[in-house]
């Protein structure tokens, strides 16, 4: 039972108490002590995970360890994440990837595996769980948790069970996290990116307004670009400028983002973490190097990104009722059709013939730079599949499915390939 007395911290390697002005651990001598004042009541938490797909990439891989490595498409594509060390160089998510090439020619890169993402990710995620039914996803590798009443169930107060499961992480699954920990879900988030990577930090209640004053406006959740250019250029730069302003005049001069701001810059957010936070849909696109028109090639292409969504639907345990395509053409011209099944589903076959008439309708000779699939319409899969588009021969489906996606479990994607994948090799 951790009894943390008058102390004020805790060492992050062994657990154990510490007061507030030790720099080293006095039961293991490690030096990664954290202290604060408001450590133990506090229990609203943001688990943020550490540059995530390039840390799984680097896992698998560990002569990736130093190197500067890019996950993201193709030329004409954008950076999905980027290492630690390629950060260095400039390099950021939603980045073109031929300015991320030209900021870090040496990078290494890697094309997107998310099915083993969400297995890692689905992972994570009941590691959670074990910790509290309050668990709120806000992406495969993130969420919010709320261990409010915990210290009794795990023997330690909050923070200290989130250390826990920091440790737990890169134990079993051998990728980092950070914590964010504070009185609620808005500063809980914000203190998650203060410290990456592995960091922990807390934002008290007794300092929030004081420390949300010296932050920029783009501290404050939802302030893009965009809208932080606007602000700057009214000459409000700094959060503390917010909080000297009236809410109506900001509700007046930014309409309901206004009463946002005026409420986050005081440090004030009344959501409570909500476990079943609804996830609408799942998909999977590509942008080509060229433009493309051959409808051949078009349909290989969507039968791989079929395999992908099917594979994170069921490693995510949905199923969905619509199927969605997605074409952009080369002047930029996003086209979207869609078609409704008659029964929930998360098969790559199901999603393959809802949208290859779909991408016949469209294709005309036409050329796009790019395609994507996806499923919404989502609920959680049942263990005996329905009637779907392929009636009696669904159940024959599902079996054929699951014994293709237990190869690729045990002996990697690669292992099976559908005839059209081989095609598309040659």
């Amino acid at each position: 039972m951790f009894d943390p007395g008058d102390h004020t911290g805790f060492c992050r390697d062994c657990f154990a108490p510490q007061p507030g002005a030790r720099r080293r651990c006095a039961a293991c001598d490690a030096g990664r002590i954290i202290t604060h004042p408001e450590i133990f009541d506090l229990s609203i938490a943001h688990l943020d995970c550490d540059a995530f797909y390039a840390a799984i990439e680097k896992r698998d891989d560990p002569s990736l360890a130093d190197k500067p490595v890019i996950v993201g498409g193709g030329v004409r594509g954008v950076v999905a994440t980027a290492c630690y060390v390629a950060r260095t160089y400039g390099v950021h998510s939603a980045m073109p990837m031929f300015r991320a090439r030209a900021a870090c020619p040496d990078a290494v890169i890697i094309k997107p595996n998310m099915e083993k993402y969400a297995h890692a990710g689905k992972a994570i995620r009941q590691m959670m769980r074990d910790l509290t039914p309050m668990v709120e996803p806000l992406s495969i590798d993130e969420a919010f948790m709320d261990l409010s009443g915990t210290a009794r169930v795990h023997g330690a107060p909050p923070a200290v069970t989130l250390a826990k499961l920091q440790a737990r992480v890169a134990a079993e699954l051998g990728v980092t996290a950070s914590i964010g920990l504070s009185h609620n879900k808005f500063l809980a988030k914000m203190a998650s990116d203060l410290d990456k990577p592995r960091g922990f930090s807390v934002i008290g209640k007794a300092e929030t307004r004081d420390f949300l004053a010296r932050q920029p406006v783009t501290m404050i959740w939802g302030v893009g670009k965009a809208f932080a250019k606007k602000l700057h250029g009214d000459g409000l730069s700094t959060i503390g400028q917010l909080q000297q302003m009236d809410a109506s005049v900001l509700a007046k001069r930014y309409g309901e983002m206004g009463l946002r701001l005026a409420r986050l810059a005081r440090g004030e957010d009344a959501r409570a973490v909500r476990p079943e936070r609804e996830t609408k849909s799942v998909s999977s696109e590509t942008t080509f190097n060229a433009d493309v028109s051959d409808v051949k090639w078009l349909e290989d292409v969507l039968w791989e990104l079929c395999e992908k969504v099917s594979a994170r639907m069921k490693a995510s345990g949905f199923e969905g009722r619509t199927v969605t395509l997605k074409l952009k053409s080369r002047d930029f011209k996003t086209i979207t059709r869609a078609r409704t099944l008659e029964a929930p589903s998360n098969l790559a076959r199901t999603a393959f013939a809802a949208a290859k008439p779909l991408l016949h309708a469209a294709a005309g000779g036409k050329a796009y730079r790019l395609i994507g699939v996806g499923f919404s319409g989502l609920s959680l899969a049942s263990e005996h599949a329905a009637a779907d588009l392929f009636g009696d021969e669904n159940e024959r489906a599902v079996k054929t499915e699951k014994a293709i996606d237990a190869l690729r479990e045990k002996f990697g994607r690669d292992a099976v390939k559908a005839g059209r994948s081989l095609r598309k090799e040659r």
